[in-house]
């Protein structure tokens, strides 16, 4: 979704035969409201045009949110709520979620200023719901998951790849034009782990490490997430996958 980040999240070099990708600048919030209704316009679009999409997914929310049509998303909050909360001390909102919304702040990681503001902002925020919907498409869900050799091999090779490529000069770009680590683009695997680099707090051997653990643990996380996804088809290998989506796209003819 962010502008100017493109090695560290792996977004395809043709950009051409994908949507929805640059839609950001790497300090502007994105979230799964938002998504849902740009992702669902442009699934209507390609429908009423008779036209098959592939949608793609790395963030497990966004694609089930989409797909199962989830009726209880809130819109994001007001630019204006989003600037003031950012601009107060971590404390101070802390305090106000436990004086207004004790139950919320209950379950909230309160040291987490990001969890903190985003539970203020659904509080404080209008309730109504996103309504949006998806058209009749014949939906297939399939995943593909290698097995946790293989996933551990690819990791190491990816990351390789990405630092050879350019990763640590694309966050030295961004940092020049003023992006910093707060911002909500660097929560990405890998971009204030390059930042500690460039500012001299680790060293090369230190990065590959920290960004290959930070990477496995988001494949665990990935591969718990599927277990519960409904209607999965699962792979362990592309070209499996790829057959079986081709013979299926064929049987919908």
């Amino acid at each position: 979704m962010y502008r100017g980040m493109d090695i560290g999240t792996a977004k395809p070099r043709d950009k051409s035969r994908y949507e929805l990708l640059d839609l950001k600048n790497p300090d502007e919030e994105f979230g799964v409201g938002e998504y849902v209704l740009l992702a669902a316009e442009r699934l209507h679009h390609h429908f009423n045009n008779n036209q098959n999409v592939i949608l793609c997914g790395g963030t497990g929310l966004y694609v089930r949110a989409l797909i199962e049509e989830y009726q209880d998303l809130s819109p994001a909050p007001s630019p204006e709520l989003r600037r003031e909360l950012s601009d107060r001390p971590h404390e101070e909102l802390v305090e106000q979620l436990w004086n207004q919304f004790p139950e919320v702040a209950e379950k909230t990681d309160l040291k987490n200023r990001i969890r903190v503001t985003r539970a203020l902002e659904r509080c404080l925020a209008p309730k109504e719901s996103i309504q949006f919907s998806v058209p009749a498409f014949n939906k297939k869900k399939i995943a593909l998951i290698p097995d946790v050799e293989n996933t551990e091999q690819n990791i190491q090779h990816r990351t390789s790849e990405m630092l050879q490529n350019g990763w640590v000069n694309e966050v030295k770009n961004l940092l020049n034009d003023g992006y910093r680590p707060g911002n909500p683009g660097f929560r990405a695997i890998g971009y204030n782990t390059i930042v500690d680099l460039l500012y001299g707090d680790i060293e090369e051997e230190e990065l590959v490490a920290t960004i290959e653990a930070e990477t496995r643990n988001y494949a665990k996380r990935q591969r718990t997430w599927l277990r519960s996804e409904p209607s999965l088809e699962v792979f362990s290998h592309l070209s499996a996958a790829r057959d079986a989506t081709q013979a299926w796209f064929e049987s919908m003819h």
